[in-house]
């Protein structure tokens, strides 16, 4: 795969001269991976080096952003009216306000990344709609996402909300106590909230090691594989839904591709042995 399968503009938007283009950006590399246009040469080796030396990368991508459609759209129908998008990424189709206000019109959903360039798209998207927002900010920093102003007008703290977390706590080094922070949320939420989560992970030493080693190679701020057992401290505390439409398996963490697709039997892991890095994932309430 090379630069050229990539539809892209290397061309930083003016309203954003101070972007650091000398390391990648997880959200773009992601972008790059799901064959997005919103990212840079930059990102695009990066993500290309991921491939290289673990193919299926990019399809893995892709199967986890088709994950949170179908998560969004379960979390939707169950009642829950407000969602707060952690680690967001870049807008791309089949974005969490559509999914949720498809069921729910007006729908509140707060979007939160470090980057400055999904605030820039993000705001951009969502300038008509007021019942959906961007803000910037670390995602550790509970106190100012749950404080932000535009959070507070748009979030109802006194109903569930549904914490989304999708590909996002392996970019945390264990000293920033990643599932902490999930904790912290959830101990401001109201009962009947949930999480929709995903973790990249696998249950094999070394290729945890070399998939980590490559993306801290690249230059950009990242965490690291777990295992699936170290991914599922998350659920900590929360009820786990089966992951099958039908709710005949048990309600554990699976490999994201299987999660609640019709007529496919949910897998702890993937099918193929040799397939030794993939996403855990699952939704639970509180």
């Amino acid at each position: 795969m090379h630069d050229s399968d990539f539809a892209t503009s290397d061309t930083v938007p003016p309203s954003l001269p101070g972007i650091d283009l000398s390391r990648p950006s997880i959200a773009r590399m992601y972008d790059a991976g799901i064959g997005g246009k919103d990212n840079f040469e930059i990102d695009r080796e990066a993500a290309i080096a991921l491939e290289d030396l673990v193919p299926g990368t990019f399809a893995m991508a892709r199967a986890n952003r088709d994950y949170l459609s179908r998560a969004v759209d379960h979390v939707a129908r169950s009642g829950v009216r407000q969602y707060i998008d952690l680690g967001s990424g870049l807008p791309t189709m089949e974005n969490t306000h559509e999914i949720a206000q498809r069921h729910h019109p007006g729908a509140g959903v707060v979007y939160v990344d470090n980057d400055p360039i999904v605030l820039a798209h993000g705001r951009a998207l969502l300038a008509e709609n007021e019942s959906t927002t961007v803000i910037t900010s670390d995602l550790c920093d509970v106190d100012r996402v749950l404080g932000d102003a535009d959070t507070e007008r748009i979030i109802d703290f006194t109903e569930p909300v549904c914490v989304m977390l999708v590909s996002l706590l392996h970019c945390l080094p264990d000293d920033r106590d990643p599932f902490g922070v999930v904790r912290a949320y959830f101990d401001r939420l109201a009962p009947g909230s949930c999480l929709v989560y995903s973790h990249i992970v696998s249950d094999d030493e070394e290729a945890a090691r070399s998939f980590t080693d490559r993306v801290h190679s690249s230059g950009a701020y990242w965490g690291r594989v777990r295992t699936p057992d170290e991914a599922s401290r998350a659920f900590e505390g929360m009820r786990l839904v089966s992951p099958s439409p039908s709710g005949d398996f048990p309600a554990v963490a699976v490999d994201c591709s299987t999660w609640r697709v019709p007529g496919v039997e949910p897998q702890r892991r993937p099918a193929d042995a040799e397939v030794l890095i993939w996403e855990h994932a699952g939704v639970a309430f509180v």
